[in-house]
């Protein structure tokens, strides 16, 4: 629902049995495509709008659940037009103004098919001396033309699945590598991911790639459900898992950085767990070790507690971890800051994520991810209220913190975002990232106003950042109501 995400996160989905709290089930539902569908669903689907209807989250979002995911075909048409101004901080030369038309097109049937595209188109208006009508940052490579691309997936079931589009909050499986990546943080870079999940007998695999048109982030993660290995099909699959995974940058796409390879080995077992018909509670351990294959004394270790609570109107997901950090390596290395740390490393450092020093020493992670709805929740794709936040402490004194704040009030004609992005708080050169967005439907919700702006951090040709900032007010219209 909010166009402008570059440091945005979203709920990540549960695969059935597979791993815990952070795994996506489904092909991830980028929060501005996952939005578009459920106000379509809920205006145009005349079995979701009573106010008696029950609607439980469906299997997808949770094993603790249970639902049927099934429905008809919906579509979005949706064009939007804004102001749109790039402002410079620091004095990197003069500001920018662009009047950007998005148009967008959305299909939607069920869990089994989605596919939304449409991408922002930047027009000049002034500003720029000799550069040209459309903003050529948003379409001089090979990989920004993956925007046009928001969301396409496709799958048989919740294990089973393609999907291709932007990556926003993105975590693999465990986590441990890949956590609430973006591939959208950097402002002149646009490519689309593509990934694909599938199950045979104890087996999960989920594989992806952060740009379907360039050399950028490749990896996996394989899990094996150990007691359908050694006992045969248990009655509740995902009890107790072994996992390894493995992510490599080829850093040859949005811009040239070092190569990096990271691998993590990941268990976990399932301590607790209560099904009733309204709410499903689980509890689990997890252990897991990690390091840089080539680089001796590069390792880490983690240990933690993951919680999982889940209703039709209430989806609650926790995570507290500590964890060790030695020779460079750290978890969730390819995370929220990763876009900008590939060119250059949080601290007074000019070097990249992947040639700096990483300080030996622990660290507690904390995850909390909150979903809630006053009528349901309709598989978590819209909400009055959510709210996900990461924070990770370090012993030598350094604290990140990235978060996203979504609200819809006066019978969900307005809706409220709010995020920030901060790495490095405690230490020199922190960065600091932060951006809020406002929607009122108006005249029967079919017309909406968009206010929006925020930070942003552009990465040069000399692999530094320059900080700018952008802020944008318009109009749009669609068929959702």
């Amino acid at each position: 629902m909010f166009s402008h995400r570059s440091w945005a996160v979203v709920l990540p989905l549960l695969l059935p049995g597979v791993g815990r709290a952070e795994q996506p089930a489904v092909p991830p539902r980028w929060e501005e495509t996952a939005a578009i569908i459920l106000e379509l669903e809920e205006a145009m689907t005349p079995e979701s709008s009573g106010a008696g209807a029950e609607s439980q989250p469906e299997e997808a979002a949770s094993p603790l659940v249970e639902s049927d995911a099934t429905s008809s075909w919906t579509n979005v048409l949706r064009l939007e037009t804004t102001a749109w101004t790039l402002l410079p901080r620091s004095g990197a030369g003069g500001a920018e103004g662009f009047v950007q038309v998005a148009p967008m097109v959305a299909l939607d049937q069920g869990e089994w098919f989605r596919l939304n595209v449409g991408a922002p188109l930047r027009l000049r208006l002034w500003g720029g001396a000799g550069a040209g009508f459309v903003r050529k940052e948003d379409w001089d490579t090979l990989s920004d033309w993956g925007q046009v691309v928001r969301l396409f997936s496709v799958g048989v079931d919740a294990s089973n699945a393609v999907w291709a589009g932007r990556m926003e909050g993105y975590s693999l499986l465990s986590g441990h590598l890949v956590r609430r990546y973006s591939n959208q943080l950097n402002p002149d870079y646009h490519p689309a991911g593509l990934g694909a999940s599938g199950t045979l007998g104890p087996v999960y695999a989920e594989a992806f790639v952060s740009d379907l048109l360039g050399a950028r982030l490749t990896g996996a993660e394989v899990a094996l459900d150990v007691q359908h290995l050694l006992f045969g099909r248990p009655a509740v699959p995902g009890l107790y898992t072994l996992a390894f995974s493995a992510v490599h940058d080829w850093g040859r796409a949005g811009g040239v950085s070092r190569p990096m390879t990271l691998a993590h080995v990941d268990g976990t077992a399932v301590v607790l767990r209560r099904r009733s018909r309204d709410m499903g509670l689980e509890v689990h351990l997890l252990g897991g070790w990690g390091g840089r294959p080539g680089e001796g004394g590069a390792w880490g270790a983690v240990a933690g507690v993951g919680l999982e609570a889940v209703s039709s109107t209430v989806d609650l997901r926790a995570r507290l971890e500590g964890r060790l950090q030695r020779g460079g390596f750290r978890q969730g290395a390819f995370g929220p800051d990763y876009e900008l740390a590939r060119f250059q490393a949080v601290g007074p450092s000019t070097a990249s994520l992947a040639e700096s020093s990483f300080p030996r020493g622990g660290s507690a992670y904390g995850e909390v991810i909150l979903g809630w709805d006053a009528v349901r929740l309709s598989g978590m794709r819209q909400r009055h209220v959510f709210v996900s936040l990461g924070v990770e402490a370090f012993t030598w004194g350094r604290v990140d913190v990235d978060g996203r704040m979504e609200a819809q009030l006066f019978h969900r004609n307005l809706s409220l975002g709010v995020g920030g992005l901060a790495t490095g708080m405690g230490q020199s050169g922190a960065r600091y990232l932060v951006s809020a967005e406002a929607r009122w439907r108006f005249l029967g919700g079919r017309l909406f106003a968009v206010g929006q702006g925020g930070t942003l951090l552009f990465p040069t040709p000399e692999r530094a950042l320059r900080p700018g900032a952008f802020a944008g007010v318009g109009l749009g219209v669609d068929n959702v109501r």
